[in-house]
């Protein structure tokens, strides 16, 4: 698997991947009013990232983003914990790697043309937390406990997590929670910024999902995936590019059918019949 990260953006060069999800061992798929609900699903190792793990997970996220079928994608662990990081062992991080991992390249959540909300259920420690980090919200269970626990492994953080830290936290604070490693709770999280609501541990996978249908049932799926491209590339554009890329994108929108399908919706109160697909009818992104 080509673990390099890259822009936050949809990639239009990726290969069909088939999933089969009665054939996954690490991660649990279901789909339900177009919403795909992905679980990291090794209780027993409090959800720990293992190289077979990595293949499912990017096989899943490869298939959110091609299907039509699923319009949002919900991410959360199974049982009481979301993720305690990568699979540590006597030989170092990752555990046993996966024979075929190269096969499919890694899709980051933020890539995914579709909105990917983080349900962090519980503990989210390491890689795990910068695993959400990469997902576009994050709700979390307020006594859940988090961390950044790199240099006290010595290693540094993965996943961009020094990238998403400094843009959803700040500098000062991104940088006492790496120098430390220190703990911190799911309430710390909201009140920070980290997270966007933080709930009682069985409110937070429905309240998820709950976000994610209503974003669904009313939202244009291309708007939706032009808007998040936007948003993540914004952390890192100027504003006369954010700007510019703004423009020539709402008047590429303006010339197709969503628009006008959007307004006589909302001036019938009724909702909205979309033509548009993320899959084949996103608008080229303006070059530099």
């Amino acid at each position: 698997m080509d673990y390099e990260e890259s822009t936050p953006a949809w990639r239009d060069d990726l290969p069909q991947v088939d999933l089969d999800p009665g054939a996954l061992t690490r991660v649990r798929f279901g789909l339900a009013d177009r919403v795909a609900v992905v679980t990291l699903d090794r209780p027993e190792q409090r959800n720990a990232i293992d190289g077979r793990s990595l293949v499912e997970l990017t096989r899943v996220l490869h298939h959110c983003d091609r299907s039509d079928d699923v319009g949002a994608v919900v991410l959360t662990g199974a049982g009481t914990v979301f993720c305690a990081g990568s699979e540590l062992a006597d030989d170092g991080f990752g555990g046993e790697p996966a024979t075929d991992r190269d096969e499919v390249p890694w899709l980051s959540p933020w890539q995914v043309r579709k909105p990917v909300l983080a349900a962090l259920n519980g503990h989210a420690v390491g890689a795990g937390l910068t695993l959400a980090m990469q997902c576009d919200v994050r709700y979390v269970a307020e006594q859940a406990i988090l961390s950044f626990p790199f240099v006290r492994l010595g290693v540094v953080g993965e996943w961009m997590g020094h990238w998403t830290a400094v843009r959803h936290l700040g500098v000062g604070r991104a940088a006492e929670l790496f120098f430390t490693g220190r703990r911190f709770s799911g309430a710390d999280a909201e009140a920070w910024g980290l997270a966007g609501r933080a709930l009682p541990a069985e409110q937070v996978l429905d309240e998820t999902v709950a976000l994610a249908r209503e974003i669904v049932a009313h939202a244009s799926p291309v708007s939706l995936a032009v808007t998040k491209r936007l948003l993540w590339e914004a952390t890192t554009a100027d504003a006369s590019r954010a700007g510019h890329d703004e423009r020539l994108l709402l008047e590429a929108l303006l010339a197709g059918p969503d628009p006008r399908e959007g307004v006589a919706a909302y001036l019938a109160k009724r909702s909205p019949s979309w033509a548009g697909r993320a899959t084949t009818d996103l608008p080229p992104w303006p070059a530099p």
